[in-house]
């Protein structure tokens, strides 16, 4: 499985790290040191889905296309225009858009994945199959979620980043919205996949 890197995609890594290392030094300069810890995360988190194709082409695995640039656009409205902009704090609705987004899309990646991963075997049907795999790509994209829901309360545990806003409530807010825009992602692929197999 070749998962080329995307020209694009690097140019604009590339940007974005300058944005970010610049920000970075303005932090320093003016001693805004939890905007710091948050630059230098997200410095890191920009080469991360080009480490995960790399990965991926080394397990023989499917990424969606455009994979490496969504997952900037992502990183990029979370950590530089939620955290180091505001936008959280400005839009209500900021966080909320980005755990439907990180659902969704945690769904398709799934998808892609098992691809390379679990053959249909000739005696099980199109449908027990689907099925099969839209429970593996849901529990695929609640898992991650969870994950991010860790990574940010040992944000706040260890560099003091206030990434969790309002403590239980904004944590269960933000699985429940994951949960149900992961769901419904599942259910429009099991009724796209169905006619697909019908026609």
């Amino acid at each position: 499985m070749n998962n080329k890197n995307n020209k694009l995609s690097i140019g604009i890594a590339a940007l974005f790290e300058i944005i970010l290392i610049t920000t970075a030094i303005f932090n320093i300069v003016s001693k805004q040191w939890k905007d710091l810890t948050i630059s230098l995360i997200a410095i890191v988190c920009i080469i991360l889905p080009f480490i995960i194709t790399y990965i991926a082409n080394i397990k023989n695995l499917a990424l969606p296309p455009n994979f490496q640039l969504i997952s900037l656009s992502f990183i990029l409205f979370a950590q530089y225009f939620g955290e180091i902009l505001k936008f959280y704090r400005k839009f209500f609705w900021w966080d909320l858009f980005l755990h439907a987004l990180f659902g969704s899309y945690a769904v398709i990646v799934a998808l892609y994945l098992i691809k390379g991963v679990v053959k249909k075997e000739k005696e099980t049907s199109e449908n027990r199959f689907t099925i099969f795999t839209i429970i593996f790509a849901f529990c695929f994209s609640i898992t991650l979620g969870t994950l991010w829901e860790m990574f940010e309360f040992a944000g706040d545990f260890l560099f003091k980043s206030h990434m969790v806003k309002g403590g239980l409530v904004d944590t269960s807010t933000d699985i429940l919205i994951k949960i149900l825009s992961a769901f419904i992602t599942s259910i429009v692929y099991y009724y796209r996949n169905r006619k697909l197999i019908k026609s």
